[in-house]
């Protein structure tokens, strides 16, 4: 897979020889700032389209999608985000008018599908917010932002959730509980997560794979990045 970028002049190329999703797996892409995660976290989103790209499949307990085929239909692009993915933002992405509670459980509206409320009650209490429920965003504190965002991607039950930088807003210390609490929900739903970071100590205890980038300055002009496993 491959994806150029030109922006004034400046030319920016990633390229990604093979990777590969299993379920259940907690996935790190580590890199410095400018090195390609986030453009590649868009692609894995289905929000930006490859240059080239040999195979994109997606396999479901009913079905095989190539990716391939539907780049140019939105709806059923649409339909995989909303179905397949739940998605972490750095700065977690509430909606400032809604409670924690009604946040949470906006994802199972859009897709008409997910854990019950009371499921939703014993999962906030896991991840140590089921006294903020309701409360709106504004009366949070930073690590209690990003708990919500994780318990939100979860909400509709999605078979990926892709995280990026989702403990950049806080401290360190929370930023590795935030991240345990995340890792065992995950792997106790049997969700595959792929978590985007700068910070390699922060998912090296509990990374199943760990993919970094090679990052070559080919001109003054032109960068170009490859994504590799981290030996």
């Amino acid at each position: 897979m491959q994806k150029r970028r030109e922006q004034g002049g400046i030319n920016f190329e990633l390229n990604v020889p093979t990777f590969n999703l299993n379920k259940g797996q907690f996935v790190a892409i580590v890199g410095a700032s400018g090195c390609g995660k986030s453009t590649l976290l868009d692609i894995l989103a289905l929000v930006l389209r490859p240059n080239q790209c040999q195979e994109f499949l997606i396999y479901t307990a009913s079905e095989t999608m190539n990716i391939n085929e539907i780049w140019n239909h939105e709806a059923k692009l649409a339909a995989i985000r909303r179905n397949i993915f739940g998605y972490v933002l750095q700065t977690g992405g509430l909606l400032p008018f809604l409670t924690v509670e009604r946040n949470i459980c906006l994802p199972i509206k859009v897709k008409q599908s997910g854990y019950s409320i009371e499921k939703i009650h014993e999962l906030a209490k896991k991840m140590g917010i089921e006294q903020i429920l309701t409360k709106k965003p504004q009366f949070l504190s930073g690590g209690q932002r990003q708990r919500v965002a994780i318990l939100r991607a979860m909400a509709h039950q999605p078979d990926i959730i892709l995280a990026d930088e989702p403990t950049a807003a806080v401290d360190k210390e929370n930023a590795h509980i935030i991240v345990k609490n995340f890792y065992e929900l995950a792997k106790e739903m049997g969700t595959t997560i792929v978590m985007v970071t700068h910070d390699h100590d922060l998912v090296a205890e509990l990374a199943d794979i760990t993919y970094t980038f090679k990052v070559v300055h080919e001109s003054a002009t032109t960068t170009r990045s490859v994504l590799e496993v981290q030996r």
